[in-house]
């Protein structure tokens, strides 16, 4: 895998379409989702099955076999033919239902009778076969491992087998000066094949048809993605090969985004995750609430108990590089509701945590600047844990005698503590000197707050607002280097504070975004703009470059929101709303780029984040059928869920995009879901040149949310739980 290669890649067996009637309809589904749920991975041939094959994986439904020169895969289902009341009838006498099986064999044509076949990457589990009386005979500890390695099937090219939690998948590698046209797949089990409109190939087998996306093709060059053209050709009335047009051999080919790593995360009730941070070492650390009382927690954490009664606590959970393991996870709470927003990491590991609490036992420290609850209908909270998870390094109340919510942190290099958030309180603790001292006025404001390293005392504090409604929807907060404070979430204000040269002076709509620079001392604007059309127009996400441009992310209803040329989507996709993405310059006077996010129906985004390259990275939540994704996608079909089950709540499922650095084009654009609502909340980059986005929501797709073989959690454990994923793009 070494080898300066042209790599390719397409599923095996990606879902299974087609049969005739309504039964056998529904009866593929049945095999197409437990099929979907499967956590690949390959057992080594120790004496389980025939002596030719040399690795096998099983599951509900399915079984496949590697010999040296063939994949055999049989699935099985029902038999459609059989009457439903005899199905039943079987049921209720415990006997078992008569299948059908679909077998598939596909081989390697004119390749090495006996290639060098090894298991890599092998995993942690093993297979136990306790068979019969004779213990002698039993099998125990059989490896598994996470790839097959086929070397030199033909020469200078390589076969690699391997499986995501929705799909088998092939690779042939091919090192430079070797020849792709070499490679002819023949396959035994289909009635007929054929290559459709869409470039896919058919098999059509008795009793349905399976299907192998079109090949992907692509290469960077001179740091720009370029797609090669090429796809199935026919070689034979079961064979086929592969076109591939002119393409740069000294250059690698690349894959689609990989799903490194995906897991639920929760307890038996319901589970949010919000917010999500990494560290150097690639760490996650997510910070969401839990109505669970059995939420997985560690030895030795702060809270192992939950705190909460019939309400909530937040929750805290740092995760292994692998994904594999809870390096800590502790509850966060009191006897009231407890609701962790979003969390930042500092350089020796210690968590930033800002929040909502209702308890008036919210933990707090010795010290701390509020070590009292307001008395008020809710306070924010800011609590920073030690590496461990084990003690709070501080914890602090931040609030009035209204209502006030904390939703957005970031600390700098002295740990400083910056929260931004949402108050309707006429004393929430403002500064001398601040921006803003006094209460704008309407159900609320926003607000921005310096803590100092100890959590004692306030650098600043400041609100942020008109005489009307501001930052209802969950204030977004970014921080540069040299210590100015950004904040987005919309207004109602006409009179909200603007700057002088400004994008947007004036509210156009009902409701539009806005988004202000706080210089370093909170006391003075840098600048400050309305953003949006003539309808409602919402953001709550910002993140901000080396540079001082700043990233946003949110909705609108906007048919009119504005946009600039050449950006990747310049008209409303339909529906309610859309997902935005915007770049403003460093001044907040002009757009770099802006673009519309959304298929034809509703989208959103909720979180973003920048890498050194200027490429946005965004996720949301949409239930749009036809959402842009990429043909590198992870998940390029809407999973499912459309229901309104919260109020405000679309349904649908988490997105994730990578944007190029001028807005002019999708690097890459998934789905991330299965069939109930999934939303995608929170997102973070590593530091690597080619970063990883870490993905934090909730899911309640029970068995078929992308999981990872080897996660942490696999399934479902509430109502709804939290995920956590990592995706990484070769």
């Amino acid at each position: 895998m070494s080898k300066n290669a042209f790599r390719r890649v397409f599923a095996l067996i990606p879902f299974i379409v087609g049969f005739a009637c309504t039964a056998a309809a529904a009866a593929d589904a049945r095999v197409n989702e437990t099929y979907g749920k499967l956590q690949l991975h390959f057992e080594a041939n120790r004496g389980q099955t025939h002596k030719d094959v040399r690795f096998l994986s099983r599951g509900p439904g399915y079984s496949l076999y590697l010999t040296s020169g063939e994949a055999v895969l049989m699935l099985t289902r029902p038999n459609p033919d059989e009457k439903k009341r005899d199905v039943r009838s079987r049921r209720e006498r415990g006997a078992k239902t008569p299948v059908k099986s679909v077998a598939l064999r596909m081989s390697l044509v004119g390749a090495a009778p006996e290639p060098v076949v090894s298991g890599l990457e092998e995993q942690p589990g093993t297979a136990n076969y306790f068979i019969g009386k004779d213990s002698a005979k039993w099998l125990t500890k059989v490896p598994t491992y996470a790839r097959v390695h086929y070397r030199d099937v033909y020469p200078g090219i390589d076969l690699v087998y391997y499986g995501n939690q929705r799909q088998l998948e092939y690779d042939f590698v091919v090192a430079p000066g070797a020849d792709p046209k070499k490679i002819v797949l023949g396959f035994k089990g289909p009635d007929k094949l054929e290559i459709d409109a869409k470039g896919e190939l058919v098999l059509h087998a008795a009793g349905g048809d399976i299907r192998q996306h079109k090949p992907i093709i692509y290469q960077n060059i001179d740091g720009s993605r370029r797609e090669i053209a090429g796809g199935y050709v026919r070689k034979g009335a079961n064979r086929v090969g592969f076109q591939v047009a002119a393409y740069d051999r000294s250059q690698p080919l690349v894959i689609d985004p990989v799903l490194s790593y995906s897991t639920y995360l929760g307890g038996s009730g319901f589970n949010w995750g919000g917010g999500i941070a990494v560290d150097a070492d690639g760490n996650t650390y997510v910070v969401g609430y839990t109505d669970s009382s059995n939420f997985p927690t560690t030895p030795g954490a702060f809270q192992t108990t939950f705190g909460g009664g019939t309400r909530v606590d937040t929750f805290v959970t740092k995760l292994n590089p692998t994904g594999s393991a809870l390096v800590y996870s502790t509850y966060l709470g009191g006897s009231g509701s407890d609701a962790g927003r979003k969390i930042a990491v500092d350089a020796v590991g210690n968590a930033y945590v800002v929040g909502q609490t209702s308890s008036s036992n919210f933990p707090t420290t010795a010290g701390a600047f509020q070590t009292s609850f307001s008395g008020g209908y809710s306070d924010a909270f800011v609590t920073k844990l030690n590496p461990t998870g084990s003690a709070l390094v501080y914890s602090t109340y931040l609030g009035g005698t209204g209502e006030d919510d904390g939703s957005g942190i970031s600390v700098d290099a002295d740990g400083n503590a910056y929260v931004a958030g949402f108050t309707a309180s006429a004393d929430f603790p403002a500064t001398p000197g601040a921006f803003q001292t006094t209460f704008g006025g309407g159900y609320g404001d926003a607000f921005v707050t310096k803590l100092d390293p100890t959590g004692s005392a306030l650098v600043y504090s400041t609100y942020l607002g008109g005489a009307d409604s501001d930052a209802a929807g969950d204030p977004g907060l970014a921080v540069d280097a040299s210590g100015n404070a950004y904040l987005t979430s919309e207004t109602v204000s006409t009179d909200f504070p603007t700057t002088a040269g400004a994008f947007q002076a004036t509210l156009r709509g009902f409701q539009n975004a806005f988004v202000t620079k706080l210089d370093p001392t909170g006391s003075a604007l840098v600048y400050s703009t309305y953003l949006g059309g003539s309808y409602s127009d919402w953001t709550q996400a910002i993140a901000v470059d080396a540079d001082g441009n700043a990233y946003v992310t949110g909705a609108t209803r906007s048919r009119d929101f504005p946009t600039t040329p050449g950006a990747f989507q310049t008209t409303f996709g339909g529906g309610k709303n859309d997902a935005i993405v915007t770049k403003l310059n460093a001044t907040g006077s002009a757009l770099v780029y802006s673009t519309y996010l959304g298929g034809s129906g509703k989208d959103y985004g909720s979180a973003i984040a920048v890498d050194t390259a200027g490429n946005a990275f965004v996720t949301g939540t949409t239930n749009s059928s036809d959402f842009p994704t990429t043909v590198t996608a992870f998940q390029r079909s809407f999973g499912g869920g459309t229901r309104e089950v919260f109020s405000g709540d679309i349904g649908g499922d988490a997105i994730v995009t990578k944007l190029n650095a001028d807005g002019s084009a999708l690097i890459y654009s998934t789905y991330l879901g299965g069939s109930e609502n999934d939303y995608g909340y929170g997102i973070a980059l590593d530091a690597q040149a080619n970063p990883n986005a870490y993905v934090t929501g909730s899911t309640a797709s029970f068995w078929n949310f992308p999981t990872t073989a080897g996660a942490f959690q696999t399934g479902l454990a509430g109502f709804t739980d939290a995920f956590v994923a990592k995706i990484s793009d070769p």
